[in-house]
Order: structure tokens, then C-alpha cells, then sequence
């Protein structure tokens, strides 16, 4: 297989390949959802899949880096995408506040990497129980596809390094509103050290990504896998790769946490201009990060992509600041970035 080494290339794949096997295994999920005994979990799951569509398409270009074993990375990418957007809704819009509850429920992540992992009831510390399998079948998903892969052993330990700065994100962010500083900041003071350059609202942005951990994984179905693959897409991606990712979600969905007194990671920037500086310089490293990676030219789209997905929002639009950054951000992009917004506006407008 080919990998995309140009903005054509990239969404004509992204068209013509990822996105109906994508739109295949979300239907199967939605149908499995629509199952669900409990109407509180049946509710999240199905919101999560209607409205976070989109993380799933665009975590599955990946897929790509696994070469004829595609299908199956987009496979686990998919089963494990909508563990995590069905995670975050249920922490996000239930009664529970409980850092123990959100550790449950995030076990299964931690599960879903790790294939020999005896699965647990991740409800344990809620009332609503029953989602007649849902999170197990998709944990089992990822296990099965996990235990095909050629090169598990050399991502394991990395794919669970990542995996806990998502769970620990998770957890404290989602407590009483009170405590959620103190706590991430408190997490974050046990990596300054490591990440100096980054605020720790910045650090937290970061953790919140799937991106690395999508890479590795599809990278590790590959016959060849050099003994540096792993810590040079580590290196690669976090901070920088994911940091712009979850920096431009948080961006655009300003609005929407606003109303519903959620946390959001740009209100804490001083001012409009250094929220677009450093966003311009995330743009930056991440383009320099992935350099060296093989299949660069694939990375490199990767920011630019970013860019295009998030800026293409109807979301952008109904926000004036949001707008206005917008426009100072792709003219500083690639002119890939550009190709990326035009054609998928174009996307949005024939669906």
C-alpha cells in the first residue's frame, strides 16, 4: 500500500478507503448501543457516536501506516476511539464526581492494550450498570486485533505510558469543579521536569490525544520494525503532534464548555495573541518533531490536516475570536492547510 505523501493523496485515501470502513464499524458499534438495557448508558453511547463521529474518522488514517493489515488497524482504531469518547461522555454529563469511579471506568482503556488483561466491571462504582456488553465487546475488539499485531511487545510499554496520561487526564479533570485545578496541577508538577517548555494546561492538552498511540499500534502490524520505531514516534508526537490536536478541539468547542461549566484548556492562555502564538508554534514543532520519522512526508500533513479538520467546523463560524484565529492560523500553515479546509468544507457541504 501506499502511503499519502501529498494533500491529494491524503484525502483522496481518506475518501476512497478510511472513511466507508470507518462508517461500516461505527454502524456496527451504533447498533450494538441502541441495545443497551441501562437508558442513561444507551443515552451517553449513542450521543458519543452521533456527535464524535468525526474522532473516529480522523484517528483511522493511520490505519494506512499498517499496509496490508489497514483494515484491521482501522478497526482498532475505531472500537478504540469510541471506548474513549464513550468514557468522556460519561464522566462529562453524569451525577458521579468520583475520581474512583472515573478510574473504573478508564481501566478498560488500559485493558484494551493489553490483550491477556482479565476484563472487570467498570461500573462497579456507579448506580447504572447494565450496558449489556457494550464496553466489554469493544475492550474484546481491541484485544483480539492487539494479539494479531507482529510487534506488540516493542509499543506495549509505550502504548501504556500514553494511555495513562489520558486515564490520569481523565480522572482529574472530571471532579468537582473546586478540585480540578489543584489536581492537574499537582499531576503536572510530577512531569515539569520532563516537558519544561509547556504550561501545565498545555501538558494536560497533550495527554488528552489518541494520536501516538494510533501510530505505534498501526506501525506495529509492519514485518519491519526498527528497534528506535517507538521512541522516535514518542518523542515525535507528544508533546507537540497531540498537544495541537486537543489544543485546536478545545479551541472550537470554547462556546459549548462555556455554557456547560466544562473545563477547556485555551481559557487559560492571558490573552487572544498568546493563544494564537503558541498555537502557531505548536503548528511549528509538530512539523519539525515528525521530520525524521519514517514515511516524514505523511507526518508533516498530519498538523496541517489538524488544521483543516478543526478550522472547517461550523463550529468556527458562530465564534468570532474563534474565527479571527482561524484566519491568522492557516495563512501561517502550508498551503496544505488550506487544501485541507477547502475540501472539507466541501466535504461538509454534500453531506
Amino acid at each position: 500500500m501506499d502511503i499519502p505523501d501529498s494533500p491529494w493523496a491524503f484525502l483522496s485515501q481518506m475518501h476512497d478507503k478510511v472513511l466507508p470502513l470507518v462508517r461500516r464499524c461505527l454502524n456496527r458499534w451504533l447498533l450494538q448501543a441502541r441495545q443497551i438495557p441501562n437508558p442513561e448508558l444507551r443515552k451517553q453511547a449513542l450521543a458519543s457516536l452521533e456527535a464524535k463521529q468525526f474522532h473516529c474518522e480522523g484517528g483511522a488514517i493511520y490505519g494506512l501506516l499498517a499496509n496490508r493489515d489497514w483494515q484491521e488497524a482501522v478497526r482498532f482504531i475505531v472500537a478504540y476511539q469510541t471506548i474513549s469518547d464513550y468514557l468522556d461522555n460519561l464522566c462529562d454529563r453524569s451525577n458521579s464526581l468520583d475520581p474512583e469511579d472515573f478510574r473504573a471506568l478508564h481501566g478498560s482503556i488500559l485493558h484494551a492494550l493489553t490483550p491477556s488483561a482479565e476484563l472487570s466491571n467498570y461500573y462497579r462504582f456507579r448506580r447504572d450498570q447494565d450496558d449489556g456488553n457494550y464496553l466489554i465487546s469493544l475492550v474484546k475488539d481491541c484485544q483480539i486485533i492487539l494479539s494479531n499485531t507482529l510487534n506488540y511487545s516493542k509499543v506495549a510499554p509505550t502504548l501504556h505510558e500514553l494511555a495513562s496520561y489520558y486515564c490520569e487526564l481523565q480522572i482529574n479533570k472530571h471532579v468537582k469543579l473546586e478540585e480540578r485545578i489543584p489536581r492537574l496541577k499537582a499531576w503536572f508538577s510530577l512531569h515539569h521536569k520532563q516537558f519544561p517548555e509547556l504550561s501545565w494546561y498545555e501538558f494536560c492538552a497533550c495527554a488528552g490525544s489518541t494520536l501516538g498511540i494510533f501510530c505505534l499500534i498501526s506501525y506495529s502490524f509492519n514485518q519491519e520494525f526498527p528497534e528506535t520505531l517507538t521512541m522516535q514516534v514518542k518523542n515525535s508526537y507528544f508533546p507537540w503532534v497531540q498537544g495541537l490536536h486537543i489544543l485546536l478541539d478545545y479551541l472550537i468547542d470554547q462556546e459549548e464548555d462555556r455554557m456547560n461549566n466544562d473545563l477547556n484548556f485555551c481559557f487559560y492562555y492571558s490573552s487572544e495573541d498568546e493563544l494564537t502564538a503558541r498555537l502557531q508554534q505548536f503548528v511549528e514543532e509538530a512539523t519539525k518533531s515528525v521530520a525524521s520519522l519514517p514515511h516524514s512526508q505523511f507526518h508533516q500533513l498530519i498538523p496541517q490536516a489538524l488544521l483543516g479538520v478543526y478550522l472547517s467546523s461550523e463550529k468556527v463560524s458562530k465564534q468570532g475570536a474563534v474565527q479571527k484565529i482561524a484566519t491568522r492560523l492557516i495563512p501561517d500553515g502550508s498551503p496544505a492547510s488550506f487544501f485541507f479546509q477547502q475540501g472539507l468544507l466541501a466535504s461538509h457541504s454534500t453531506q
